[in-house]
């Protein structure tokens, strides 16, 4: 409980930040939401996305419920992460079935989103271990679904524009 605590000023940062951004990703869609749906793969990533950055709020939030346990804060982590890991494996389904011959590097695509999927699963089955470094792990899957949406948003933006 005490190495939870140590990690509530991140914890903190990290939900306001996931939470802006999931806002700020759902809205800048939203402006070109009529040519983002005629788009094979663009739906599916942008949605993986979203479920991504709603894990990195769970994680974080439940980091700051008083005194949650490293046993439940793994279960948590856990359930949460196959949830998102049903839009990512959705969103790698839609890549890799995408006949359009200039979407190149669907294997990139697809690992970018399965980056923070795998680092929460880890983090999960270490805290599930009773090993504090899950939380370190979490942290590091935190800051991956940061960069991983970013680029998702980025260039669905601009996928959307050429």
């Amino acid at each position: 409980m005490e190495q939870i605590e140590a990690w509530s000023e991140f914890n903190v940062a990290m939900v306001g930040a996931t939470a802006a951004l999931a806002g700020l990703v759902i809205v800048a869609s939203s402006v070109n939401i009529a040519e983002i749906i005629k788009s094979n793969t663009l739906t599916a990533r942008l949605a993986a996305a979203i479920a991504a950055l709603v894990l990195a709020i769970v994680v974080t939030g439940v980091g700051l419920v008083p005194d949650v346990g490293t046993l439940w804060y793994g279960v948590v982590i856990g359930v949460s992460t196959l949830v998102a890991a049903i839009f990512q494996v959705h969103a790698t389904r839609v890549i890799m079935r995408d006949p359009d011959p200039e979407h190149v590097g669907r294997v990139l695509k697809a690992a970018l989103g399965f980056a923070p999927i795998v680092a929460y699963a880890a983090s999960s089955v270490v805290l599930l271990l009773g090993e504090p470094a899950g939380l370190t792990i979490a942290a590091a899957g935190t800051l991956l679904t940061i960069v991983s949406a970013i680029v998702v948003s980025w260039v669905a933006l601009v996928e959307v524009l050429r």
